[in-house]
Order: structure tokens, then sequence, then C-alpha cells
């Protein structure tokens, strides 16, 4: 009977078996067509994600890159008042995503401000021709038109202009492209760090054609054609437009907040002043004040999921002074560069195409460490440290500043000359401006090493529903940088009465700020350099954690602890000696 039974069993197993067959679908048929029409869909979406991404910088890039020319020629400003401009616009440009993001999260639905978002941007985008090619340059008939805006109206539609294509930056780069639509969240940290690699490698290769062929445009011949960045913007909310109607708008996760975030941090520090003030603190981290357990009002999950984002705040603090740096490039290596001698073989340098040297090194330099990534290391080796590129980049950039300071120097040594820029008569040093080159070049170095880097750490030491969080405070940060740095200039010329950062360059002694600059950027080196180690621990705790999660390593600790079991069962007796006897 057990031999029938089992014999029947194996029959109608066979007959499943052969009816389950019989109604697969045919290898090539709907299912392929329903994964192709998917990944179809899935490509569109990601090539328009980087087309926004792509137009949205050419437009920030274009209006960047001779701000402080326009501001100081046709305004009439004050280089540090220039300066100053410039480095509130991009640190405004960085803090608006965070905001924007937060009010499609909480108020507004995202499609309703993506729209609003897109008609800011158009409107900044064609107000700033406006105020830069003012209508007296129109003729119709031989006769001038007699519309003609004061310097007070011309600077109130400059601000204006600034502020809303900076609330539209703000609200492209936090809806339509977020870093979260390129799901990252399968990735390692070797994957992740080739991914932020070839992103800022495109982003600047963008921004190296903006700068040569934008600021050439705005300084030298077709100035009309500046026009071409609301063009661009147009073509940018055409792009939108389509994904918002084909539904490729990335709705992220609503597990976790910025506002959840920030409402742990408060609840913590009011439950810890007032048991630190009444009775002695037992508690290892200041952060589990806030659990429920604990007299706070969040859960367990949300308050680790914070203190894993607190972890990174060190690191993010010693990104202020870096980000301080860079931004030397729009604002006092601009300068620097207007100050000098731009003609090269009878043809006049945009000012701003030096920038391009600075772009040089990163669009050199990645293909290189991705080639040495994946030459010396396995897929399974994470490849040297992001805290080693993140230490040498910031010491590239202590020396970019040094060198500066150097330069300016060696500027005044030579006799001045008269120089026209953008119809303007301009007084200024006879040294060639390829003596800056250095300058350029070591700061793109720690570009290039710093922000892939950076972005990688940030990514991936929080858990996957903080990365979203953690990529906002970084931006945070970034834009903080920016402040500061207006700020540094700010104080350097009321500190000095105008010395440290003259209006007439040779008059003047910007080498100290920069030698006061690069000397604040060796300290914020070192320290960072002190606590890198705490980095590279979670860098291998975190790649441990990966590995584990992977299908295969999980399979090979299943066989594992298979062969662990069968030696446990061969060496322990199964009946006790009491019992063998």
């Amino acid at each position: 009977m057990p031999g029938a039974n089992r014999r029947d069993m194996q029959e109608k197993q066979l007959l499943k078996h052969t009816a389950d067959k019989e109604q697969r679908p045919l290898p090539g048929r709907s299912n392929h067509a329903g994964n192709l029409s998917q990944s179809e869909k899935k490509l569109q979406e990601a090539i328009c994600v980087l087309l926004v991404e792509l137009c949205e910088r050419f437009t920030f890039f274009g209006i960047v890159c001779n701000m402080i020319l326009f501001c100081t020629v046709k305004l009439g400003y004050r280089n540090y008042q220039a300066a100053i401009v410039n480095m509130c616009f991009v640190g405004t440009s960085m803090l608006t995503p965070v905001l924007v993001g937060w009010l499609a999260e909480c108020l507004v639905g995202r499609i309703k401000l993506v729209c609003i978002c897109m008609f800011l941007h158009f409107l900044g985008t064609a107000l700033l021709p406006v105020v830069a090619f003012p209508f007296e340059d129109i003729y119709i008939d031989r006769r001038h038109i007699l519309q003609t805006l004061t310097k007070r109206e011309q600077k109130i539609v400059f601000y204006f202009a600034l502020l809303t294509a900076s609330l539209g930056i703000g609200g492209i780069r936090a809806i339509v492209c977020p870093l979260s639509a390129y799901n990252l969240e399968d990735c390692g940290p070797k994957e992740l760090l080739s991914f932020f690699n070839w992103f800022y490698w495109l982003i600047n290769l963008n921004s190296a054609v903006v700068f040569v062929s934008i600021s050439y445009i705005q300084q030298s011949v077709a100035r009309n054609l500046g026009f071409l960045i609301p063009f661009v913007s147009v073509l940018m909310a055409m792009i939108t437009i389509h994904m918002v109607r084909g539904e490729m708008i990335y709705k992220p996760k609503t597990d976790s907040s910025l506002l959840t975030t920030f409402g742990v941090i408060a609840s913590a520090l009011k439950t810890f002043c007032v048991r630190y003030r009444y009775f002695s603190g037992g508690l290892t981290n200041w952060l589990d004040h806030a659990k429920e357990n604990y007299g706070g009002q969040y859960s367990e999950t949300q308050v680790e999921s914070t203190k894993s984002l607190a972890r990174l705040f060190p690191l993010f603090a010693f990104q202020i002074l870096y980000r301080t740096c860079i931004m030397q490039i729009p604002s006092g290596y601009y300068l620097q560069t207007m100050n000098s001698n731009l003609h090269f073989s009878g043809f006049v340098l945009p000012v701003a195409a030096m920038n391009v040297i600075s772009i040089v090194p990163l669009l050199i330099l990645v293909p290189i460490l991705e080639c040495i990534n994946s030459c010396l290391f396995s897929s399974e080796d994470t490849g040297h440290s992001p805290t080693i590129y993140i230490v040498v980049g910031q010491l590239s950039a202590a020396l970019s500043v040094m060198v500066a300071g150097f330069s300016e120097i060696h500027r005044k040594h030579f006799p001045q000359v008269q120089q026209t820029l953008s119809e303007e008569v301009l007084l200024v040093s006879s040294m060639p401006c390829f003596h800056l080159a250095p300058q350029y070049i070591l700061l793109g170095v720690a570009e290039a090493l710093v922000t892939p880097s950076c972005s990688v750490l940030s990514f991936w030491l929080v858990p996957e529903r903080m990365r979203g969080i953690s990529m906002h405070f970084l931006t945070l940060f970034n834009g903080a940088g920016c402040f500061m740095g207006a700020f540094f200039v700010q104080t350097a010329h009321a500190g000095t009465q105008g010395s440290w950062f003259p209006h007439l360059l040779h008059e003047g002694k910007l080498e100290r700020f920069f030698f006061f600059l690069a000397s604040l950027m060796m300290v914020n080196t070192l320290g960072f350099w002190t606590i890198a180690h705490r980095y590279n621990n979670l860098i291998q705790e975190y790649t441990n954690e990966f590995r584990g999660g992977l299908p295969e390593e999980k399979l090979l600790k299943h066989e594992k602890a298979i062969k662990h079991y069968d030696s446990v069962l061969e060496s322990s007796p199964i009946l006790s000696p009491m019992e063998k006897t």
C-alpha cells in the first residue's frame, strides 16, 4: 500500500508539471514584450532626467559664468559686492532644492509644484537678458527705442530674476531629477563611486561648453544671443511636460522626511537638557532621549536612522570651508583673470573660459581613476577608501589658494595695459592670464577627488530610507560654504578697509586674503584627516552588511552553516556515553 500511494503521488505531480508546462507562455512572447516595454520606459525616463539635468546646469552656468563682469561693468558694483552676489546666488541655488523638496512633501503636490518651478525658472532666465541687454541696444528704423532702464530698475529686475531663477532651479533639482531617480539602492560602494564620477564628469563637460560658448557670446559678439539661455529653459520645460504626461516624475518613498529628522534632533536636545539639569544621564547617545522609551516622541527606527545620519555631521562640517575654496573660481580667481592680459594671438579670451582649465583635470582624472579601479580591484573589492580621496583633494584645494596668493604677487609685478571688456576699457596687468593656470588646475583636481567621494559616503553610510535626507544635508552644508565665502569677503573688505579684497587689485593686498583662506583650509584638512578612520570603519561595516545581503553571499553562508552543522553532528555523539554502555 505505501508503494501504491507513492506511485499515485508521483503520477499526480507529473500531470501537474505537464499542465503547468503547457500553460507556460513560449519564450519571446508576451512576457518578453512586457519586459521590453518596461525597460524602454525606464530608458526613456533616464534619458529625460539626464536631459533635464543638463539643460538646468546649462542655464545655471550660463547665469554664473559672467555675473561678476556684468555687476562691475554694467551695474557699477565694487569687486567685493559682485563676488558676494555671485556666491549668494550659487548658495541659494543649493539651498532651494531642500526647501522645494519639503514643500512637495508636506504642502503642495509634486506635479503642481513642478509647473510652478518651471514657470519661475523661465521667468528668471527671460528677465536676465532684459537686464543684461537693455533696449537701447536695439534699433528700429534707425532710431533708438526710447524705453530704457535706470540703474535702480536694473538692479531690482536683476535681483528678482536671480531669486525666481534660483527657486526654479531648486524645484527642478528636487523633483524632476533627484539622485533617487537613478535607482541606486542596489549599488555597492564601488558602483556608487563609479556612478558619481561619471555623473559629475558629464555635468562638468556640460559646464565647459557653457563657459566657452555662452561667456564669449555675452562678452564679445552677438550679445543678443544671450537669449539662448531662456530658450534652453523652454526646451527643459517641454521635456518636463513630456515626463509629467508620461508619469515619469519620480515619487520618493514617504517612510522618512526632513521634518522627522529635525524633530528627532530637537526632541533629543530638549529632553537631554531637562534630564541633564535635574537627573544624571545614563544613555550612551544623546539622541536616545528622543525615543518613546525615554520620554521622547519618536520610534526606535526613526531615532536609530537619525543617529546613523548624525555620524556624518563632522564630514559635512569639514565640507563648508572646502566649498568656500571652490567658490573662489567664480569670485577671487575670476577677478584675477579679469585683471590680467586676456589677449592670445590677436584674440580676446572670455574671462570665464579660464574656468575650463579647472574642469580639464576632472575630465581627465575620472576615466583614469575608473580604469585603475576596474583593473586593480575586483568587483568584490571597494578599492581605495573615499576618505583618502577627500584628504588629498582638500590638500590640493589648500595648495591652490596658496598658489593664487603667490600668483597675485607675481601679477602685480607686470606693467599695466588697457584692455576692453564688454565695451568698457579697463586698466589691467600685462601678465598673460595663463600664468594663473596652476591654481585652476589644483582646484580642478580637488573637485575631481572630493565631490564624488563625499557623495558616496553621504549616500552609502546611512540606511536606505535616509539616503535622500543625507544628500539634502550635504547640500545644506555645501550651500553654507557658499555663504561662508560671502561672509569672508565682506569681513575681509570691512575689516581691512578694502585692502584684502580691493576694487583695484593693483592697489590692494588680495594675496593676503588668499593666504588667510589657505591657512584655514590646511587646518580643515588636518582636522578631517584625524577623524577619517571613523568613516573607514563605517565603510567596512556597511560593505560587509551589503555583501551579506547579496543572494550568492546568503547561499554561501547557508552552505557554510550546513557544513558546520554536519561537522557538529559527526563530532557530537547522538547517544550519551551512559546510553552507549
